[in-house]
């Protein structure tokens, strides 16, 4: 097993104090490409995440993937002594990733000024619930409450039901997506352009309102309060899921008026294209329903195969609606790999999500999956990056400090 992944960022060092998966995502995405990154976990207990989803003879397959390509560390950041050594790091280091509640790293004083006063090149990338300031910034905060107040829990799910939430913690990957693009950009900065330090705010409200396209200007001059559309979206029409001969459904998207003439064409109805309800995309818009089920009228009088032969004829759109098992026999996922198997200790022969993106001459790669104890690399760490002895680690380790 390869204990080194060289990528873009080969020499960049990273310390992870956060925890769940908002932080961790962050880290997980930075050593995919070859990051040194630090994972500071509570002694003994480690980060929580390695308890969290199924597990597999008592190991968390979840752990397996956000824990992957990382060292992990152990340090008490409740002690002076284990602060200190985070002090120490930081010294050595690139950039720190947390996710705590705002003022934490303050109370400790651990947080940007005393920082940036050890390393002043040090790109802090702080993850919270609605960020470091405003009325909110000290509640504590998760991705489906993020979700909700950022606006994208409200036009999700069927007109007149409660909104349902996605079956993964969306507003933590979103703001953690947003994290790194900050800390890509401050670490560019930085480097290339001279610059300094400094901290990458980012809230999970603000992610998902982020997310909201067109959503915010229609309110302010049309006063519309975009409302849940179920499986399609109005004013993007045709664009929805449809049924076939045997009942299966999936998807096909041709709202726009080339690929949507083309679909009339499949459909045996070229006339579709310039009839005034459909022929442009504002008009199937108002028209969508009646256009839908003219769609799924036709949709299912075929089966899968013969429907789906006759779009790919055409050039249309579509794709079916999988779950991981028709993921995974997918070969299209297949050839990018995107399934990869990787040998561990503990699970044997596992199946992990590939790297993305794809890098042309620095792609990513997996080296190991998260590490199987809490403080693995500490000796390494401590003794390559502080230079502390084996007595001093000792000492600490006796004190449950590491």
């Amino acid at each position: 097993m390869s204990e080194t992944v060289s990528g873009p960022l080969s020499g960049v060092r990273v310390i992870e104090m956060g925890q769940l998966i908002a932080g961790p995502f962050v880290g997980s995405r930075l050593a995919d490409f070859g990051a040194e990154v630090l994972k500071v976990e509570p002694p003994g207990k480690g980060d929580p995440m390695r308890n969290w989803g199924r597990s597999f003879e008592g190991n968390s397959l979840w752990w397996s993937v956000i824990g992957r390509n990382k060292k992990s560390i152990g340090i008490d950041l409740a002690t002076d002594e284990g602060r200190d050594l985070v002090r120490g790091l930081v010294a050595e280091a690139d950039a720190v990733v947390e996710n705590f509640r705002p003022g934490t790293l303050e109370k400790w004083g651990l947080g940007p000024t005393e920082l940036h006063e050890i390393n002043p090149k040090l790109v802090i990338v702080r993850i919270s619930g609605f960020g470091q300031t405003g009325p909110y910034a000290t509640r504590p905060g998760f991705a489906s409450v993020g979700e909700a107040m950022g606006g994208l829990r409200y036009i999700n799910g069927f007109p007149g039901q409660v909104p349902p939430r996605s079956g993964i913690s969306l507003g933590d990957t979103l703001a953690a997506l947003f994290a790194l693009e900050g800390l890509l950009m401050a670490l560019y900065w930085r480097d290339a352009k001279g610059g300094t330090g400094q901290v990458v705010d980012a809230s999970i409200l603000e992610s998902c309102f982020a997310m909201l396209e067109s959503t915010l200007p229609e309110y302010d001059k049309l006063g519309i309060v975009r409302e849940p559309m179920g499986t399609g979206l109005k004013s993007l029409a045709p664009s929805n899921v449809y049924p076939t001969k045997e009942g299966r459904s999936l998807i096909i998207a041709a709202n726009a008026d080339p690929l949507f003439r083309r679909l009339t064409q499949a459909m045996g109805s070229p006339e579709l294209a310039d009839d005034p309800r459909f022929s442009t995309h504002v008009a199937r818009g108002q028209n969508s329903d009646e256009l839908d089920a003219l769609i799924a009228g036709w949709s299912a009088t075929l089966d899968f195969g013969d429907l789906t032969a006759v779009l790919d004829a055409h050039s249309v759109v579509w794709g079916p609606i999988n779950s991981i098992a028709d993921v995974v026999a997918d070969p299209q996922v297949e050839a990018r790999e995107m399934i990869v198997r990787q040998q561990d200790p503990r699970f044997g022969d596992l199946a992990v999500p590939g790297v993305v993106p794809k890098l042309s001459q620095t792609p990513g790669a997996i080296a190991w999956l998260g590490r199987q104890t809490p403080g693995a690399d500490n000796t390494a760490v401590y003794t390559e990056v502080l230079g502390l002895s084996a007595e001093r680690q000792q000492e600490l380790a006796d004190k449950n400090i590491i």
